[in-house]
């Protein structure tokens, strides 16, 4: 059995004096992609944050790659091949598109020719200043800057979060290109259960700060019961 890329080990983690995930372990295989559920407040979020190097670790262990990388610091984090798309679209607002694209660029399969094929609207708005983008096309640019560095695993904050539903569509269908060549595992947090389960191979869902359920996607799509219980989604029979 491989060895995974990303394993959590009985995580407890916060802010301060807050502790918001507890006992939380998980696996994800090179290549994997893994939805992260739940209702809003439980710690979804902070998961990613605590990935990156961003909250407070009081207990547990974060190996990546087989190597320990509990203390690391966030940068290090990034340079070793974690990359993270925050929900805030934090793009240079006076740069422009490609500049944005090439300023953190690292080498790899992810060029300006790559992504701009994966978004053809940010190759058409390339001389475009980030400030004349629309919300659409800025998430688009946060995503495609983020895969410029080249990660092996990519950590996306509800990206869909405020788009219309077209935008959201192209969006969705880039999540699976990006997966489909099998060049970097995805990490997953979304509001809408049902398109995060149809974009992955499997997921959580975290309840009080801890995993109250996992498995393959396909089945927990499948699983309305659960699905009802711990995110109050009721899907039609």
């Amino acid at each position: 059995m491989a060895e995974p890329l990303l394993a959590l080990d009985d995580i407890r983690a916060g802010y301060g004096d807050a502790v918001v995930l507890d006992g939380v372990s998980l696996d994800i295989p090179p290549h994997g992609s893994l939805a992260v559920l739940g209702r809003n407040g439980v710690g979804k979020s902070t998961l990613l944050l605590t990935i990156m190097g961003f909250t407070d670790l009081r207990r547990g262990t974060i190996r990546w790659q087989g190597k320990d990388i509990t203390r690391m610091s966030s940068f290090r984090r990034a340079r070793a091949g974690i990359g993270w798309v925050p929900q805030e679209r934090d793009i240079f607002a006076t740069l422009s598109v490609e500049e944005n694209l090439t300023v953190a660029a690292r080498p790899g399969h992810w060029t300006l020719q790559t992504v701009y094929a994966l978004f053809p609207r940010l190759e058409e708005r390339r001389a475009n200043m980030g400030n004349q983008l629309s919300g659409g096309e800025q998430q688009m640019l946060t995503i495609a800057r983020t895969l410029m560095t080249n990660p092996d695993l990519l950590l996306l904050d509800e990206p869909l979060e405020g788009l219309a539903p077209i935008v959201a569509e192209e969006l969705s269908a880039a999540i699976v290109q990006m997966s489909a060549g099998e060049r970097i595992a995805l990490v997953l947090v979304e509001q809408h259960a049902e398109i995060a389960l149809s974009l992955t191979d499997s997921a959580i869902v975290i309840e009080r700060g801890a995993i109250a359920h996992s498995g393959p996607s396909k089945a927990l799509l499948d699983d309305h019961e659960v699905l009802d219980r711990y995110i109050g989604l009721k899907l039609a029979e």
